[in-house]
């Protein structure tokens, strides 16, 4: 029996879910989001809770990953999403204005990297970087792309990493 499927999704006051077959909308203070449900999976709500209803012999391997997904539109059109990264090096820095994130990060040229639409970022210092949209999956592509630019190393810890992310050092070599 599945867990994640069976819990109700409560829904926050000034949020609306729209259901139209295999379609929902979801409406928020933030703005709107949509998602397709897969056949056979639909979304009963009622008295602020949305229940995922489905199959048991056909459709139990997407009820889970539906319930989860309605839970991020849910979110996202109420609070949002945010992800933190921090940059660690000399001289390493980055700059939000606009649409564009600047990032001096020890390569021979800066990174420009543009946001996608609908995502916002900001730099509260210099070794900060707040990437914040509606949508869960965009912020975290968004954040896992700027950090590619330079992963943190093991050996001093240089690099762009999240904020809640551990990274494990290694003792340096001996001769």
């Amino acid at each position: 029996m599945s867990r994640v499927a069976n819990n109700p999704v409560t829904v926050p006051k000034g949020v609306e879910i729209k259901i139209d077959g295999s379609h929902v909308a979801v409406k928020g203070g933030k703005g709107t989001m949509e998602m397709s449900l897969t056949d056979g999976i639909s979304i009963e709500v009622a008295e602020g809770e949305a229940k995922v209803i489905y199959d048991w012999e056909t459709n139990r391997a997407m009820a889970g990953t539906t319930r989860a997904l309605l839970n991020n539109l849910v979110v996202g059109v109420s609070n949002g999403w945010e992800k933190k990264l921090i940059l660690n090096g000399v001289g390493y820095r980055a700059k939000a204005s606009g649409n564009t994130v600047n990032l001096v990060v020890g390569l021979s040229h800066n990174v420009d990297y543009d946001l996608p639409e609908g995502l916002s970022a900001e730099t509260p210092t210099q070794t900060e970087i707040v990437i914040r949209g509606m949508d869960k999956q965009a912020v975290g592509q968004a954040a896992a792309e700027i950090r590619s630019y330079r992963p943190p190393e093991p050996y001093k810890g240089k690099g762009i990493r999240y904020a809640d992310e551990y990274v494990r050092r290694k003792e340096a070599k001996k001769k």
